[in-house]
């Protein structure tokens, strides 16, 4: 068995349903959100924090992996659970999302992607084949294909096909055919080797639908992805440059194209209205480093908006970051499962927050990073609870930064 997927409750007015995950390094709830390790790490954290903020699987970046420390010194070392010293789920991705981010130092073929390293410049080859071995060194739970990210409609293609730059600008629909095309070649390879590899038995593969923003091109790879059969599948190219409305467009036309009984995963995605459109129109898994990031950056989420501790107004100011959360920044204390507690348990303020990352303290990257994964994780168990209640209108009233600006998706039955 590589994974199991149970749909434990459906919502009677959307598309949204509860479910679980079942893995060989344990079980995970859906929807569920994943906080992204990157290198090995959720930046700043140990993996019991990352725990106890509610995290039950964590992602982690391929083609960096293999940059530094590389899957034969990781699979040497017994797997990523045991290198980075998370014990649960793990999901990583292939690389295939570096051919887009990368693109201006990248090289795209039908064989494959030739990046250019960002740790020493060498030039590395990277293959459907490659990948798959990569990734079954690296010995997460659940493993994604290699596929041809297309930019946003209208936006410049700067990878290389032929060697040479060049814009897509008046040619996007030919660019996502191209990308549709090249992703379903790439997938059958993948899933051969990865049998050929054996790792049918310990590892999930999942395929990647993409298209851009075209509905057209979507049903056309969801059908192609979807008929080849894996364990799960996933929506890609939705976070590259494209609004709320267009995300919530393209998940609502394509995620119930695929099949019902297995995990669909938005990949890359994480602003809160993104996340419940998503989840209405049967979404289960997604990932973002916009918690980390942010928190690293002084940005703090809260259900009404970020909040920039930065800001002068924050200078002088007792409240916790966020009243009420119960993360370990705004309800420190050992009960809560945190590793450490302030004076009598009382929050961290604002003012004290703000006055560390003024002073470079490696406590408030620290502090903020976990307030927001708590955050998120909170957010997700309140869409759980809220897909037994069916109580949505409830629920935008609890978190209203996921309200939509504009109701341009209809995601109910």
């Amino acid at each position: 068995m590589s994974i199991r997927f149970d749909i434990l409750h459906r919502s009677p007015t959307t598309r949204a349903r509860l479910g679980r995950v079942t893995t060989p390094h344990g079980a995970f709830d859906t929807p569920a959100f994943m906080p992204v390790g990157t290198r090995g790490t959720v930046k700043g954290l140990l993996p019991g924090m990352v725990a106890a903020t509610g995290a039950q699987i964590i992602l982690g970046n391929t083609y960096h992996l293999l940059l530094r420390p590389g899957p034969d010194l990781i699979a040497k070392l017994g797997g990523l659970q045991r290198f980075t010293g998370w014990a649960g789920p793990m999901l990583t991705d292939s690389g295939g999302y570096q051919a887009f981010s990368l693109a201006h130092t990248n090289t795209l073929t039908d064989d494959g992607v030739t990046f250019k390293s960002i740790v020493d410049g060498a030039m590395v080859h990277m293959t459907p084949e490659s990948a798959m071995d990569i990734q079954n060194k690296l010995g997460a739970d659940i493993i994604m294909a290699f596929d041809d990210c297309p930019p946003a409609d209208k936006q410049p293609e700067v990878a290389k096909p032929t060697g040479r730059s060049r814009s897509t600008t008046a040619d996007y629909p030919k660019r996502i055919k191209e990308a549709n095309e090249r992703t379903v070649r790439w997938l059958e390879r993948c899933k051969a080797e990865h049998h050929r590899l054996g790792g049918d038995a310990r590892r999930a593969l999942l395929g990647i639908v993409q298209g851009g923003t075209d509905l057209d091109a979507r049903s056309w790879s969801a059908e192609r992805i979807s008929n080849i059969d894996l364990p799960g599948y996933a929506i890609g190219g939705v976070a590259v440059g494209e609004g709320s409305a267009d995300i919530a467009r393209v998940v609502a036309h394509t995620a119930p194209l695929l099949p019902e009984t297995k995990p669909r995963y938005l990949m890359g995605v994480g602003y809160e209205r993104d996340l419940l459109a998503a989840v209405r129109s049967g979404v289960d898994m997604f990932d973002c480093v916009l918690p980390t990031r942010n928190g690293r950056n002084a940005n703090a989420f809260t259900p009404s908006g970020q909040i920039r501790l930065r800001n002068a107004k924050f200078a002088d100011d007792p409240l916790p970051i966020e009243p009420g959360c119960d993360c370990a920044a705004c309800a420190p204390g050992p009960a809560k499962g945190f590793p450490w507690a302030s004076d009598g348990d009382q929050p961290f303020s604002r003012a004290y927050i703000r006055h560390l990352f003024f002073a470079e303290e490696m406590l408030g990257p620290i502090l903020v990073s976990l307030h927001n994964l708590r955050y998120f994780q909170r957010f997700m168990a309140d869409l759980r609870a809220t897909i037994r209640s069916d109580d949505w209108t409830g629920f935008e009233a609890r978190w209203p930064v996921a309200q939509p600006a504009e109701r341009a998706v209809d995601t109910s039955l």
